[in-house]
Formats: structure tokens, sequence, C-alpha cells
């Protein structure tokens, strides 16, 4: 399965997984709320942009 996606689509993806644990990590052990949202926010721009990536490559 993982051989369908290009490299830079993976790091993109294993980066925003990470970056969801990160923003867990901030609101849940170290009580800063507002950073975590603002990490939290985040992963789904980035997600985003590789849809949109994607669909400009296959035009």
């Amino acid at each position: 399965m993982l051989r369908k996606f290009q490299a830079s689509e993976l790091v993109i993806l294993f980066l925003a997984i990470a970056l969801i644990f990160v923003s867990e990590y901030y609101y849940i052990f170290l009580k800063d709320h507002d950073r975590a949202i603002f990490i939290g926010l985040w992963p789904p721009t980035m997600l985003v942009l590789l849809v949109y990536i994607n669909l400009k490559k296959q035009q």
C-alpha cells in the first residue's frame, strides 16, 4: 500500500500524525491549551495542501 505514495507525501503524512500527538501532549500533560490548539491546526492544513498538490498533478 505504501508503494503508491511518493516519499514527499509520506513525509507530510507522518509529520501530520506526529503533530497530532505533539498537540495532545501539550494539551494533556503540559496544560498549554493555546499552544496545543495552535499546533493542532497544522495537520489539517498540511493534508489539505497535500490533496491540492495531488489534484494539480492529475490535471
